[in-house]
């Protein structure tokens, strides 16, 4: 295997748990970049995949890394319902959960993207970061929380079933590294939605709570991952903001409405 085909996205899993070359892309080229008739190549043959892996599971339809093999090409092609379908299956069928570390690893990046991407609810359009200002067309009016619970359960079941990954000793790394990385930086995007939500401009009367709410997520962010700069900022940030209190502008830049701190 290649150092190419070693390095995986940080939101992907492991990859395969079996044919480990079938998912991985090709080798680079001399000159270190595809032209678009490769390019080309390479999204067919991805599609050619998912047809060899729906002919394997036809031929042994009780293997679970089948299913699970499906299901990592249809995300990679944006088939989100049909790849989580094939991870539960896969998940049904592992029966002495060996591979179910890596399963729950893949189901939790699909609502991971859901989550980064906006499908589910219209917090997730927020800027992720410490003074965004208030913008007419990025208002959080809510922060539902089975946005953030559902990837974090599936995060947090692929940490729990580490132990019995029946899979090569990189792809065993890659998911001890990663699961607990995704779970902080679930927690981070919640914290930061919360943020972004009491910073608004309607009176909705729940900003200090939402600030305490979201500094205990960042806790746990920092537990997982204590040079986390980013959330490191923001706890000290949150803190003034509970102890001092914090003006809300407007789109203008002018107060909009005050929050009074603990003194």
């Amino acid at each position: 295997m290649s150092e190419d085909q070693k390095e995986l996205e940080p939101e992907k899993s492991g990859e395969l748990l079996e044919n480990d070359e079938d998912l991985l892309e090709p080798e680079d080229s001399e000159d270190s970049e595809f032209d678009e008739e490769e390019e080309e190549e390479v999204e067919f043959d991805l599609e050619a995949q998912v047809e060899t892996f729906r002919h394997q599971i036809e031929e042994d339809p009780d293997n679970c890394v089948h299913y699970y093999n499906l299901g990592e090409a249809l995300s990679e092609l944006g088939q989100m319902d049909e790849a989580r379908e094939s991870f539960e299956q896969a998940l049904l069928l592992d029966g002495n959960q060996e591979f179910s570390a890596i399963i729950h690893f893949g189901i939790g990046n699909l609502y991971y993207h859901q989550l980064m991407s906006g499908v589910q609810s219209t917090v997730v359009k927020s800027s992720v970061g410490l003074h965004s200002a208030h913008k007419k067309m990025n208002t959080i009016s809510s922060v539902n929380e089975d946005d953030y619970a559902v990837p974090l359960r599936e995060f947090e079941a692929a940490v729990k079933d580490i132990p019995k990954l029946k899979a090569d000793e990189e792809i065993v790394d890659y998911i001890s590294k990663n699961a607990p990385q995704q779970i902080a930086t679930v927690y981070y995007k919640w914290a930061s939605d919360l943020f972004d939500k009491a910073r608004q401009i309607e009176n909705y009367g729940d900003e200090v709570k939402d600030i305490k709410q979201g500094l205990r997520h960042l806790k746990k962010t920092v537990d997982i991952d204590p040079n986390h700069t980013q959330a490191n900022l923001m706890i000290k940030y949150g803190k003034k903001m509970i102890q001092e209190g914090y003006s809300i502008y407007d789109e203008y830049g002018f107060v909009a409405k005050e929050i009074p701190g603990a003194g």
